[in-house]
């Protein structure tokens, strides 16, 4: 007599990450991104809609939708600069008093940047503490649950680097 053997998956900690390959004559501005983030910052505002964002936005839901059967809604954006030989502080984008109304998932794509990198913090069950290092290059995104920490890590001599930030909760 023999029984069957199953396995299920209860839990995934997955990375998605890629190039935003937009159809010829529909590239995404990535000067307008450049010029809404130091908006933003300048002002002290909400990153202002845009149809530059809203095509970046729409690529990243309908391909992750399509290729990983996740569907995403949009939570919440920002973009950032960061000088030459900046590390940001630690950060997670969920609230951890109010897990119900955090996002899901965040999403860093390259606006303009040079020698950036992202450690992704998480826990592999009872191996806490691992991290994944994975550079940022331009007109590419990355993808990864909002309950992982992160930070960033600029190298670059004379520029600075622009990151758009997407945070998105399951649909």
């Amino acid at each position: 007599m023999s029984g069957a053997i199953h396995k299920k998956i209860l839990s995934e900690i997955s990375i998605i990450y890629g190039d935003v390959s937009m159809p010829k004559g529909f590239e995404i501005d990535r000067d307008k991104l450049i010029k809404d983030t130091i908006t933003q910052e300048i002002q002290n505002c909400e990153f202002p809609y845009s149809k530059e964002w809203r095509k970046l936005n729409t690529f990243i839901i309908e391909h992750i939708g399509c290729d990983y059967q996740i569907s995403l809604i949009n939570k919440q954006t920002w973009g950032n600069t960061y000088k030459s030989q900046e590390v940001s502080i630690p950060l997670l984008n969920i609230d951890t008093v109010d897990l119900k109304n955090s996002p899901d998932y965040t999403c860093l794509y390259g606006v303009q940047v040079d020698k950036c990198n992202i450690r992704i913090h998480y826990d592999d069950n009872r191996r806490k503490g691992r991290s994944w290092d994975i550079p940022l290059e331009d007109n590419k995104f990355i993808i990864f649950p909002s309950t992982c920490m992160y930070y960033l890590t600029n190298k670059q001599k004379n520029s600075l680097n622009f990151v758009q930030t997407i945070t998105y909760e399951f649909d």
